[in-house]
């Protein structure tokens, strides 16, 4: 068995589209505005999982992404190869991350959010977690 897709929950999946494709460069999969539908993918791995940028609306949705970002738990973990570098260049385009880098046991990773009211969590990618 494999993930397929995964999906974040969003105000707006239109803007949301624009933000995780031209910010943080993933790569359109399906978009549609008629249909609100936005669906993105690395572009690192073209038919890997994708992910589905769906909207909250006003429902049970709503409140567990305001629950889950007022814990401070992110909902996504996004991986690199140079955390430093890729830091850079996303706070280079206006990414505000919220704390300095973290070194757990398990590697370097930082949180940042993505202006859609989400923490998402970008992790180096060493070889003993590939």
């Amino acid at each position: 068995m494999k993930i397929l897709m995964t999906s974040i929950f969003v105000d707006d999946p239109i803007q949301a589209h624009e933000y995780y494709t031209n910010i943080l460069g993933f790569k359109s999969k399906e978009f549609s505005e008629e249909a609100q539908l936005a669906v993105v993918v690395s572009p690192e791995d073209p038919d890997g999982t994708t992910l589905l940028l769906e909207p909250h609306g006003d429902s049970f949705a709503k409140t567990y992404k305001e629950s889950v970002y007022k814990a401070g738990l992110p909902v996504i973990v996004f991986g690199t190869y140079d955390l430093k570098a890729e830091r850079k260049k996303l706070e280079e385009k206006g990414v505000k991350f919220r704390d300095d880098l973290a070194k757990p046991e398990w590697g370097i990773q930082n949180l940042f959010e993505d202006t859609f009211g989400n923490l998402i969590m970008l992790q180096e990618i060493s070889h003993t977690n590939e």
